[in-house]
């Protein structure tokens, strides 16, 4: 049914009903993965490296597996050798071979806080103080934590195998940068010499961790029949699985995964760093071990965003028209390959029609924790980059950054990065929503300052399983195999209420252990709305078609004769009117040779729709100090259909806090030593609630079409605009262009002396 507008009218979709976790949240019932409790359980604790890079001569763990209470010690050498393999994840990827030494060290440590052993004994005290008689012989290697001094010709080399792939001319020299990716169209250098105005910068960004509350930890237990049952908060339990299986040279199907609740992970839980050591020591052992990590062990051994290097140069002619472009940027991958490369290029110039343009990435290994998505993997410091370079062409040309990014937006039609048409693409809604949006006028007082910027991200589909059962009273049970991180349990419900005619509060969804449900992708690259959605439908769509079928056998008229109107069954053959509600239905299953009505559905789109937001920003500057104060924030997002809008706003608000905390005070600081300085909170500041201005939202919809409800992913694009809209706005409110992120105030004080 359709509105006077012909947009769609739903019963449940687009409502805010509660969330199914809420409840157990908020009274502390929610089990968390260092809540989980197993009969027998012991005790796990790592060893890390206190330095940055160094050459393991010897472990002596004799001492440690003497103390009473140890149950089990393990070390590089309990792994078995593995042969290279590349294992996509979905939001990232890489070799088999370096996940299992960044699980534990083998030859070498890449990086403070580098695994080295692990102990597990019938207490956490007990296997704390046996760490502490484990003897490592290290010879320490020079390092590199800073990112241009890893690419320089006489910078310590991390892997002596690494040769940098995607390069013209091959070399065999080894470096620390492991690979190329160039993306071009047309004449760069020529659309820059066609434009009337050219704006370059260099710009740098440190790395950051993605600053979820809850450190990683699992419970496993490898049983005597060699059955490995693994409890953990991840954002892809199958791919807990499948890694590691392959880690320890194990039968898939011999792991069960189970998903616990998920205390955050904004793309830094779709990797694995303790179940496969968990695993060795259930084994020695022969009891289930627990494995956590402390706050310090998160920030030192886990994947932070990486650090970037960025030159950008952007020309534009008279009438504001972008003619030319020219990308060339770095991201230190830490201890192994994988910085996010290639989204970061695909995403780049997204938002803007431009003829002719270069691309050129690079992928760095550093001696710091290997890299992990955060939100838009690799994309927001670049397109920080970029956005900074926007606002100079607006500002030199004179005109108002809203329109100039109007005269250059994409839309439906253009090429996309990967070449296609755009489908339905609502940047220019945005744009325009947010020109006429009361924030963007409104007054300014002294030392303030207000910015904008567009951000893009081209979500995922990817492999998805879920089922539709029907109970004996007619409610409804959704299984599907996609850990909720942002309240995709509900949004399950919602949509399988809405195809089968139920009120939400009668639908169920859970999310199923790995041996419960077919495979599904992790949850990450804003995809599970989209495609485990996609394949909640299907399998509603399936129930509903049963239901029709056995009120057909019941009446015993041909199918075609029974319609599904407001979540009952309708007869419309001549001289039959009759009904059947699905309670009633449900009623008569046990009666009918067919069984229990339930569906699966299994879908792999290639179709997700892309997300676009943007921002506005007003800061104040104390011209004394440097501090950046946040006034106000306007976020804007083409969100495609909200299917629970108080979750869509909390993405969109989440991107924003987010990427304040990227642009003004996060950021990796390391020592001489290649120590990490700031391995807590109390040093790593993130923002919270008492730094945070408003931050309204604006929900357009713009209908993907690929999708039964026109669903497009909007968990990442909201970190993209806003550092760059943050640097615009302390750069309006200063005169001065900040470059490098983060905005701290004693840089912010130094580049307005220096420009002065």
């Amino acid at each position: 049914m359709n509105d006077m507008s012909g947009k769609p009218q739903y019963r449940v979709v687009g409502t805010r009903p509660v969330r199914p976790d809420g409840i157990d949240k908020v009274t502390g019932k929610a089990v968390f993965s260092a809540d989980h409790f197993v009969a027998g359980m012991i005790y796990g604790a790592i060893l890390r490296s206190p330095h940055a890079h160094a050459r393991i001569r010897s472990i002596d763990v004799s001492k440690a597996a003497a103390l009473p209470g140890v149950q089990a010690v393990v070390t590089g050498a309990d792994f078995p050798t593995l042969q290279s393999l590349e294992v996509e994840l979905g939001e990232g990827g890489g070799n088999i071979v370096d996940f299992s030494r960044n699980c534990m060290a083998r030859d070498k440590v890449y990086y403070d806080g580098h695994a080295v052993a692990a102990v597990a004994a019938t207490t956490l005290a007990i296997a704390t103080e046996a760490l502490e008689l484990i003897t490592v012989d290290y010879e320490v290697l020079p390092h590199v934590t800073d990112l241009a001094a890893a690419m320089a010709p006489d910078a310590p080399i991390l892997h002596d195998k690494i040769r940098t792939k995607g390069l013209d001319t091959p070399s065999d020299k080894p470096t620390n940068i492991t690979m190329r990716y160039v993306k071009q169209h047309g004449d760069a250098a020529a659309g820059l010499a066609r434009a009337k105005v050219v704006a370059r910068g260099s710009f740098s960004s440190a790395p950051v961790h993605q600053g979820y509350l809850e450190p990683q930890a699992c419970t496993v237990s490898y049983n005597a029949d060699g059955q490995v049952l693994i409890w953990a908060s991840s954002q892809g339990a199958f791919m807990i699985r499948t890694v590691t299986a392959q880690i320890l040279n194990i039968p898939i199907a011999d792991i069960r995964v189970t998903p616990l609740e998920i205390g955050g992970g904004f793309g830094g839980k779709t990797v694995i760093y303790l179940e496969p050591v968990a695993v060795l020591l259930s084994k020695k052992s022969g009891r289930p071990v627990r494995l956590a990590m402390s706050r310090s062990d998160v920030f030192r051994a886990t994947g932070p965003a990486p650090g970037t290097v960025c030159d950008v140069a952007i020309g534009a002619d008279e009438n504001g028209i972008l003619t030319g472009a020219e990308v060339i940027f770095s991201g230190s991958a830490g201890a192994f390959p994988g910085s996010g490369t290639h989204p970061a290029a695909i995403c780049s110039l997204a938002c803007y029609k431009i003829p002719d343009y270069y691309i050129e990435g690079q992928d760095v290994v550093t001696n710091m924790a290997c890299t992990a998505a955060y939100r838009s993997p690799g994309a927001p410091p670049i397109i920080f980059a970029v956005e900074s370079v926007i606002d100079e062409l607006a500002n030199t040309l004179g005109i108002d950054p809203i329109d100039f990014r109007l005269r250059n937006a994409v839309q439906e039609g253009d090429p996309s990065p990967t070449g296609t048409p755009f489908g339905p693409i609502g940047l220019k809604e945005i744009l325009e929503a947010a020109k006429v949006h009361q924030h963007w006028s409104e007054p300014l007082g002294p030392n303030q300052g207000r910015g904008i910027a567009a951000g893009y991200w081209p979500n995922f589909g990817g492999q998805s399983t879920a089922a539709v059962s029907l109970t004996d009273d007619g409610t409804v049970i959704v299984t599907t195999g996609s850990p909720d991180i942002g309240g995709s349990r509900a949004s399950m419900a919602m949509m399988a209420a809405e195809v089968i005619g139920l009120p939400y509060e009668n639908v169920r969804a859970i999310v199923a252990d790995t041996s419960s449900i077919g495979y599904s992708m992790l949850t990450g690259g804003s995809r599970t709305t989209f495609a485990t959605g996609k394949a909640v439908v299907e399998a509603a769509e399936k129930v509903v078609d049963e239901m029709r079928s056995r009120a057909a056998q019941i009446w015993g008229v041909d199918g075609s004769e029974v319609e599904w109107i407001d979540g009952e069954a309708s007869c419309t053959a001549p001289g039959k009117e009759a009904r059947l509600t699905i309670k009633q239905i449900a009623g008569k299953t046990g009666m009918s040779v067919k069984g229990p009505i339930s569906a699966e559905s299994t879908v792999n789109p290639p179709d997700p729709g892309p997300g676009i937001a943007v921002q506005i920003v007003d800061v104040e500057v104390d011209p004394d100090t440097g501090t950046v104060t946040v006034l106000r924030v306007t976020a804007l997002q083409d969100v495609g259909r909200a299917i629970h809008p108080s979750y869509v706003e909390g993405q969109m608000q989440g991107g924003v806090v987010q990427g304040i905390g990227w642009a003004l005070n996060e950021g990796y600081v390391f020592n001489a030593k290649g120590q990490l300085d700031n391995a807590g909170f109390l040093d790593y500041r993130i923002p919270v609630a008492s730094d945070l201005p408003m931050i309204s939202t604006v929900m357009i919809e713009v209908p993907w079409p690929s999708h039964p409800f026109g669903v497009k992913g909007v968990g990442e694009a909201p970190i993209c605009p806003p550092m760059g809209a943050v640097a615009n706005a302390v750069s309006a409110a200063t005169g001065v262009r900040m470059r490098h992120l983060p905005m701290s105030p004693d840089r912010i004080l130094s580049d307005i002396a220096a420009a002065q």
